[in-house]
């Protein structure tokens, strides 16, 4: 891409490869060559931005997911009240194993969270009694 918008290739080549495409494909819709993808993957700092736009595709991928997690309880539950026992097993042990799962994420996630406070408060004393004597 000699003498073009390298800023705007990159940002194309980014994309495509935090989204999974293959080097050739990425490269092609880059307009760069292959080699040139491979230089770029070559550099820590370049491959962090690929690594921070693929995170970004997944928070947004599970942004969604989440939003379709109510209806998807809602659906298990009605499924509790099948016709089949099959069916209703398999939509109570859906439930009660989300559902321990979801305690346990919560449980960790607050514990996590306790542990922060308390790790910044203790910080936060040793840098006071540093500059108090």
């Amino acid at each position: 891409m000699a003498g073009g918008d390298r800023t705007s290739a990159d940002g194309v080549l980014i994309a495509a490869l935090a989204a999974g495409k293959p080097v050739a494909e990425a490269a092609k819709l880059a307009g760069v060559s292959e080699r040139t993808v491979y230089r770029r993957l070559a550099d820590s700092l370049w491959r962090r931005r690929v690594a921070a736009a693929r995170t970004e595709l997944l928070a947004r991928a599970v942004g969604i997911l989440a939003e379709g997690t109510t209806a998807a309880a809602a659906t298990l539950r009605l499924l509790l009240r099948s016709d089949s026992p099959s069916v209703q097993l398999a939509a109570a042990r859906a439930i009660l194993d989300q559902t321990t799962r979801g305690i346990e994420l919560l449980d960790l996630a607050e514990r996590v969270s306790a542990l922060e406070e308390q790790t910044a408060a203790a910080e936060a004393a040793k840098g006071g009694s540093r500059w108090s004597g």
